[in-house]
């Protein structure tokens, strides 16, 4: 491939992969600083036919038959079920919702706990891995079009004598302070 259309194949990725990249960016700088947005919640009372038992499928059914009856879209994550000590939570966590189910003191009652993302969480949430399908493929998709933009820069880099021992220069920096961050972190 020549510096011509390595340039023409880098600045295309970097202009299709720009806003899912400036998403990312955003929500994973402001995170690392505690800023993961906020949630609205609405709490309802399950009445239950017999108590409930920490068994995943048999919670996630419950709970979905709950939000269908509550007219509310299953969040798009995995559920899983929390232990601590005797008590058990099934959490359920989306892009857009998150659902908490935990037993009461009152054995036939479940606490259905509905949290609704705001925009900014919702962000958070696709970065975290908690979307559909689709913007997992999207992720994906933006993750090989990433890896592919910082080869290329860094090929038209090296195939640039001028900047050909800068470019190796920097690489090995950029490894150098990556270990040592690591390690210090």
């Amino acid at each position: 491939m020549n510096r011509l259309q390595l340039m023409k194949v880098h600045a295309l990725l970097a202009a299709f992969i720009f806003p899912v990249a400036a998403m990312f960016l955003i929500t994973g700088a402001l995170y690392t600083w505690g800023i993961k947005g906020s949630y609205t919640e609405e709490v309802y009372t399950v009445a239950l036919n017999q108590a409930i038992q920490p068994e995943l499928h048999e919670l996630t059914a419950l709970v979905t038959d709950e939000l269908a009856i509550l007219d509310l879209e299953v969040p798009t994550g995995k559920a899983k079920i929390k232990h601590s000590g005797a008590h058990f939570t099934l959490e359920w966590s989306g892009s857009t919702t998150d659902i908490v189910l935990e037993p009461t003191e009152d054995a036939l009652m479940a606490k259905l706990t509905v949290k609704h993302t705001s925009w900014y969480r919702n962000l958070v949430q696709l970065h975290k891995a908690k979307g559909g399908i689709v913007f997992k493929v999207y992720a994906a998709v933006f993750a090989v079009a990433l890896a592919l933009l910082l080869f290329s820069g860094f090929m038209m880099a090296w195939q640039t004598p001028k900047l050909k021992k800068l470019s190796i220069i920097s690489f090995l920096m950029g490894v150098g302070s990556f270990i040592v961050i690591v390690m210090l972190s």
